[in-house]
């Protein structure tokens, strides 16, 4: 007979991690369950690094979870002595004429205004002549601007998950890994969830699987989900000159609105030179599954990248793609959240706070879960069903 949880956690990448922690910190008796063995690169949660930005230009109502996230990070650096959180500030550059959308908002870089003032994050905005003074890395056009500030920077998702799983572990949480679930209900005042291995029973549930959720839910609710294909690169400076350019201490994180298709997002260098630079585009046209996507990447598809968003706007990185990652995104319309009960089973939590946006909020979000299991909180109707 299994014993009985307080909590049991589906899929343990950004959110699962940070709730089995939090709840573990509570002194919840709780289990987390995922099909992998966490951090993997099957999902959302890997690829070295992710921004992470205070001021949201989705929306203020964002920038708590990010003020906490860092918070957390510091408190999980000092215990576990992992590398998570590096502030080297952001940028949000746009320019005039027709400019591609981020997270389907037009005007991001206002909307990171506005959502610095809410939050009462320090700032500055640059023309385009003090971006090429201070950041010669990017091939801005006259007429861009950008907003900046020093308080965001980028995360390190594969090093935050495993801090969060050794601190919950630590803190007496079972972690059953390379188990996949095979269905789930609740019933009696109770959940029950069965895996290829084992049947466990909590008293409540959070559903935190990420690409996976959809096929977990029944059709009317799994309509609010679109899982994405998404391709990260690395590319090669031209010099170690170019290189030094992208350093952490001298190129921030940024967000960039192009006169392109698609807007650009990217990252400092975080190694040597043949260890490349990252950067990426977003796409929302072509929806896949965990199981069918494409997790190859191309000769064609490397060339369409540089040609299209690289060689026009950073002078200083080569045609070379060291190396190149694939990962899925839970897309929900208007880029939200949702964080809420299911709506025919109130011991049932689904937890889908991604949206392209949700790592850098992740360790804040998975204390609301906690707080949703063991006080009874109540998330924001925002980000409701």
């Amino acid at each position: 007979m299994s014993d009985t949880y307080d909590a049991l956690v589906l899929g343990l990448g950004a959110m699962g991690a940070a709730a089995t922690y939090q709840l573990a910190r509570r002194g919840a008796k709780v289990l987390g369950i995922d099909r992998y063995a966490p951090p993997h690169e099957f999902g959302s949660t890997h690829g070295d690094t992710r921004i992470t930005r205070i001021a949201c230009g989705e929306g203020p109502e964002y920038s708590a979870f990010a003020r906490r996230s860092h918070e957390i990070w510091r408190e999980l650096e000092a215990e576990t002595g992992l590398d998570l959180l590096t502030q080297n500030g952001f940028l949000a550059i746009s320019g005039a004429g027709n400019r591609s959308a981020n997270h389907g908002v037009e005007d991001f870089l206002g909307g990171t205004v506005a959502a610095a003032e809410a939050a009462g994050v320090d700032y500055e905005i640059l023309d385009s002549a003090a971006l090429r003074r201070r950041y010669p890395a990017l091939g801005v056009g006259d007429g861009d601007k950008a907003y900046h500030d020093t308080v965001s920077g980028f995360a390190r998702p594969e090093n935050c998950v495993t801090a969060q799983l050794q601190a919950a572990a630590a803190r007496g949480a079972d972690l059953r890994l390379g188990e996949t679930v095979l269905s789930f209900r609740q019933q009696d005042g109770a959940v029950t969830v069965t895996t290829d291995k084992q049947t466990y029973h909590g008293a409540q549930l959070i559903v935190a699987a990420g690409a996976w959720l959809p096929a977990m839910l029944k059709p009317a609710l799994a309509a609010n989900f679109m899982i994405t294909r998404q391709v990260l690169y690395w590319f090669r400076a031209r010099s170690e000159a170019a290189h030094a350019e992208f350093a952490p201490e001298r190129f921030p994180v940024y967000i960039w609105q192009l006169p392109a298709p698609q807007s650009i997002y990217g990252f400092p260098a975080t190694g040597g030179i043949d260890e490349g630079v990252k950067l990426a585009t977003e796409q929302y046209d072509v929806a896949t599954t965990p199981e069918s996507v494409s997790r190859a990447v191309p000769p064609e598809e490397v060339r369409e990248m540089y040609e299209t968003y690289v060689e026009p706007f950073f002078p200083g990185l080569s045609p070379v793609c060291v190396r190149s990652k694939t990962c899925l995104y839970t897309w929900v319309d208007k880029a939200r959240f949702i964080i809420d009960r299911h709506p025919d089973h109130d011991r049932i939590i689904v937890a889908s706070p991604c949206s392209g946006h949700g790592f850098k909020h992740s360790a804040g979000v998975g204390e609301l879960l906690a707080q949703m299991v063991t006080e009874g909180r109540k998330p924001d109707p925002r980000f409701s069903f």
